[in-house]
Formats: structure tokens, C-alpha cells, sequence
């Protein structure tokens, strides 16, 4: 079936839709994003103001259109941290879904983190053996371990990169104080779960999903996006000290001409490297491989997986995504 997917997240929010066949690999048919900041959309209280709202209903119906003309059979849509923590995001999913005839699902954190790995699963195999997953967003961080396809142990921390980049780095060009308060941070944050995720044992494989990652390791030199998803891809703990350090050093203008970062991303891919560096430090990792796979490709295999349970699927409609646990 032809599906589509609407990922509303706290840096972009982004459209894909897919030809997915229980068994196979979805293959993507067209893809509609907008870099949309909703972190940057939000009121004293945390609230979205009128014109991030408005934005966001607006790219919604574009979607939704788009879907259609490609002859999408459903479209799977759902929210994370940004408007899962805004004071007034259910009467904002609540007019969404009254104006635009459309279901948005407001994943919480544990939930991402549990999809998101079942993705890395797929991807990797079961001869990568106990997981270890990593994913940086723009409001939170998703960590899960464990050796089967949904994790043992999985939490959401509020370290995402554009979260990060928000409280902890005003200056285009760092302090050195205000590096160390977000590493400080950073550790502290991790290290108040690292038991939760270490009593799943040691891993086998650690893995990276999400944009932030994927900046990091083509920084260090990994294959570029034009090499394909096939391409391997590694990022090193001995490297983040230096790409730390690059990056520090320059203003977002000049970031944005490194390879792998974006010029609506170079602000933030500096906090996102603390982050990365705090976890590799509170998680002893020297080695992590970059999943192509990330939220969206979880999403779809799980809906895959109920259709092959004899799920009937129907005319076009947008459906929330199923409960996780």
C-alpha cells in the first residue's frame, strides 16, 4: 500500500510518503518538508503563539493535499516533544483535527524511543545482538537498550539540540563558560537514567539515529548523503573533542559550510555534539553506527506489522498511531 507520513517535530515538520509491502523495505515515492522551529514559536508559559500555530495548520493542509494527489492510502501522523509539552497543544491538535479533518497522535517520549529503535532493529538486524539506540531531536533526547525488536529499557530527556542550543549557547560564538555549564548539564541529565539503561547489560552495537548524528559523523569524514543509505556510517568518541572544537570556533554562517551541516541546523548541531560527547562519556562508547532508519521508518514498519495481523485497511483517512505497550 501506498502510505504517508506526517512527522510533526520540534525543528521540522516533514511529510513522507512511501510504497510499503509487509516484508519489504518502504520505498520512499516523495517527500515534503518545511523547516519550521515551533521552539521557537512558544510563549512565556511555554504555549504555541498564534502565528506558530497557524504555520503549523498550514503546512498540515498542504500535506494533506499532497498525500491525496500521490494516492496515499492513509496518512500516519503524529507530534512529538513540542507540541507534546506546550500548555496548549491538545486544543491546538484538538482545532487541527476539527478544521482539517485530520487525527495527530502526540507520541510521549518512551514511545519514540520504543519506535525508534524497533527502526534501528530493522536496519541493523538481529545480528547486531543488544542495541544500544541514541537519538538526538530538537526538543529531546531518546535513549533505549535492549536484544529484542522493541527495547527493554527506554526514556526521553529533554537534551535536544535545538532545546540545548536555546538555554545554554545565546552567543553566535560560544563562551567557553557556557560550553561547560551545557556539557555540565548535559551529564547530569544523562546520568540520572544511565542505571535504567545499563542494567539492560552491555552492548553489542550502539547506534545513532536522527539528523544531529548523522551531522556529526560526515563532519568526521563519513560517506556523504549523495553515497546512498547503504553506505556505511560511523561516528567516534575520540572525534568529538575536535568537532567540538570546530564548530566553537565558528559562527553558524561559517558551520553551515562544513560538510553535513545545513544552514538551518548550524546553530544547534554544537549543542548536539555536547549532548553526543556526554553520552558517549556517561555510556563508555567509543563507536556508534549511524542508522538511515530513524522515528518515520518505525512508524511504518509497525503499521506493516498490524496489517500482516490481518488489519483491514481502508479509503483514505489519517490515523492515529497505534498504542506501544
Amino acid at each position: 500500500m501506498r502510505l504517508a507520513v506526517l512527522d510533526i517535530g520540534s525543528n521540522s515538520v516533514h511529510l513522507l510518503v512511501v510504497d510499503a509491502h509487509v516484508g519489504a523495505p518502504p520505498l520512499p515515492a516523495t517527500s515534503h518538508k518545511e523547516v519550521l522551529r515551533l521552539a521557537e514559536y512558544l510563549g512565556d508559559d511555554g504555549s504555541i503563539d498564534a502565528e506558530g500555530r497557524e504555520r503549523l495548520r498550514s503546512f498540515i493542509a498542504d500535506a494533506v493535499e499532497i498525500a491525496e494527489d500521490q494516492g496515499a492510502e492513509q496518512i500516519l501522523a503524529f507530534a512529538t516533544s513540542a507540541v507534546r509539552e506546550a500548555p496548549n497543544g491538545v486544543s491546538l491538535i484538538e482545532s487541527i483535527n476539527a478544521q482539517l479533518g485530520v487525527t495527530l497522535n502526540v507520541m510521549t517520549g518512551r514511545d519514540e524511543a520504543r519506535v525508534t529503535f524497533l527502526a534501528a532493529r530493522r536496519w541493523f538486524g538481529w545480528s547486531a545482538g543488544k542495541i544500544l539506540l541514541l537519538d538526538i531531536g530538537g526538543g529531546s533526547l531518546e535513549i533505549a537498550a535492549g536484544q529484542d525488536e522493541y527495547p527493554q529499557a527506554a526514556v526521553s530527556i529533554p537534551l535536544g539540540a535545538g532545546r540545548t542550543y536555546s538555554d545554554f549557547l545565546p552567543d553566535p560564538v560560544p563562551a567557553a563558560e557556557d560550553i561547560h555549564r551545557l556539557r555540565k548539564h548535559a551529564r547530569a541529565q544523562i546520568g540520572r537514567i544511565a542505571g535504567d539503561i545499563n542494567r539492560v547489560g552491555v552492548p553489542d552495537q550502539v547506534v545513532g539515529s536522527s539528523k544531529t548524528f548523522r551531522s556529526l559523523a560526515r563532519i568526521a569524514g563519513a560517506a556523504p548523503s549523495g553515497d546512498g543509505i547503504y553506505a556505511p556510517r560511523k561516528l567516534f568518541r575520540r572525534d568529538l573533542e575536535g568537532i567540538i572544537d570546530t564548530l566553537a570556533s565558528r559562527t553558524p554562517e561559517e558551520r553551515a559550510n562544513l560538510p553535513g551541516v545545513s544552514e538551518a541546523r548550524a546553530g544547534q548541531v554544537l549543542a548536539g555534539a555536547i549532548v553526543a560527547e556526554a553520552a558517549f562519556t556517561i555510556f563508555d562508547i567509543g563507536v556508534m553506527n549511524i542508522s538511515p532508519w530513524a522515528l518515520r521508518e518505525g512508524i511504518i514498519m509497525r503499521k506493516l506489522d498490524l496489517l500482516d495481523s490481518a488489519e483491514q485497511s481502508s479509503a483514505m483517512r489519517v490515523e492515529t498511531v497505534s498504542a506501544l505497550d
